[in-house]
C-alpha cells in the first residue's frame, strides 16, 4: 500500500488528490459539488471519481492506504458529520458511509482544521509541533495542532475561532445567529461590510470611495498606499484578530501562528500588524510565537487530509 486519496470538500467544487507516502502530489482534479437533494449525490461522486482515476493509473484497491476528507463543518474524532448547511447534510458518520462506498479506510476532519495540518506538515508550519492556524476568507475559520495531532473537540467545532465574540457592542448579526463575531470584522466579507458602514460616517476622503465594488483586497491594497480609511479598517481587523489569537493561545500555547485562506494574500501587512496587537492581550508566557504566512494556497485541505494516513 503506497498511496493515499485526499479530498477537500468546498460548496462549489470538491477539491481531490493522490499523494505518496512521501508526500507528494502525483495528481489533483477538482469535481463539482452537487448539493441538491440533501447533497445525498456528493459521496458517491468522489467515490466514483476515485475508481476512474485508479483506473487511470492501474492501482487496485489494495495499492491505497486510506482516504482523507476535509468537510466543511464540525467533524468529530470518530467521523461524525454534526451538521454541514452548506452541503445540504445532517447528523452522520461519513467515515463509516464512505467505506460502504469505497472498501477503503477512511478519516476526516474540518476543512480548516486539515488545511492547519496540512501547513504543519507539508507547508510554512514544518518543524512545529504546535501550531494554531486561522484561514480568513469568505469566513473566518481556524485549526489546532498540538503535538503534531489534530484537536477536534468533543463535536468536532475545535478551532472555531471565526465565532469568538471580539465587539459585544456590535449590532449586526453575524452569519451564525450571534453579535460580535471576529468573522465580522476580519473576513473578507466582513471588511467589506466594516467599510460600508465606516464610510457612511467618516468624513475623511479615500480612494476607496472611487471604485464602483469595494473587495477585501482593495482595502489592503489602499491601506499598504497610506489611505486613512482603508489604515483604520485594517487596523481594527487585525486588532480584532490580535484579540481572539491571544485567547486560545492562552489554551493552546502555540509556536507558531499561520496565516492562511484568501485574505491572506495581502501579505505581510497581516502578521505585521496582528503581531503588536498580540502580544499586547497575550499572556506573558504565550507571547513569544512566531507568525507565518500560510504557503500551500488551495492544496492546503488536501496536503491534511493525506496527512491523517502519514
Amino acid at each position: 500500500m503506497n498511496y493515499i486519496f485526499a479530498v477537500d470538500l468546498g460548496g462549489t467544487t470538491v477539491k481531490m488528490g493522490i499523494f505518496n507516502k512521501d508526500k507528494e502530489i502525483l495528481e489533483k482534479w477538482e469535481i463539482p459539488t452537487r448539493t441538491i437533494e440533501g447533497g445525498k449525490y456528493i459521496l458517491p461522486d468522489i467515490a466514483a471519481s476515485f475508481d476512474e482515476h485508479m483506473d487511470m493509473h492501474r492501482l487496485s484497491r489494495t495499492d491505497v492506504i486510506g482516504i482523507g476528507i476535509g468537510v466543511p463543518g464540525p467533524v468529530d474524532a470518530s467521523g461524525v458529520v454534526n451538521k454541514c448547511v452548506n452541503l445540504g447534510w445532517g447528523v452522520f458518520n461519513i467515515v463509516k458511509t464512505m467505506w460502504d462506498l469505497t472498501g477503503l479506510p477512511v478519516k476526516a476532519g474540518n476543512d480548516a482544521t486539515l488545511a492547519a495540518l496540512g501547513e504543519t506538515r507539508m507547508g510554512s508550519g514544518m518543524g512545529y509541533t504546535n501550531t494554531l492556524m486561522v484561514t480568513l476568507g469568505t469566513g473566518v475559520g481556524g485549526g489546532i495542532i498540538i503535538n503534531n495531532n489534530v484537536v477536534h473537540g468533543s463535536t468536532g467545532s475545535a478551532g472555531e475561532i471565526g465565532h469568538i465574540c471580539v465587539n459585544q457592542l456590535e449590532e449586526d448579526t453575524c452569519s451564525c445567529g450571534k453579535k460580535g463575531c471576529l468573522e465580522q470584522y476580519a473576513s473578507a466579507t466582513g471588511l467589506v461590510r466594516c467599510y460600508k458602514k465606516l464610510s457612511a460616517h467618516e468624513k475623511a476622503a479615500s480612494t476607496l470611495s472611487e471604485l464602483e465594488k469595494v473587495e477585501a483586497k482593495d482595502i489592503f491594497d489602499a491601506a499598504k498606499f497610506g489611505d486613512e480609511i482603508a489604515n483604520k479598517l485594517v487596523d481594527q481587523c487585525c486588532m480584532y484578530l490580535g484579540q481572539a489569537l491571544a485567547a486560545v493561545a492562552c489554551v493552546t500555547n502555540p509556536e507558531a501562528i499561520l496565516i492562511g485562506g484568501g485574505v491572506s494574500r495581502a501579505g505581510s501587512i497581516l502578521p505585521e500588524r496582528i503581531q503588536p496587537y498580540f502580544e499586547k492581550y497575550a499572556f506573558h508566557a504565550c507571547r513569544k510565537v512566531d507568525f507565518k504566512l500560510a504557503t500551500l494556497g488551495n492544496d492546503a485541505g488536501i496536503c491534511g487530509a493525506a496527512s491523517l494516513f502519514l
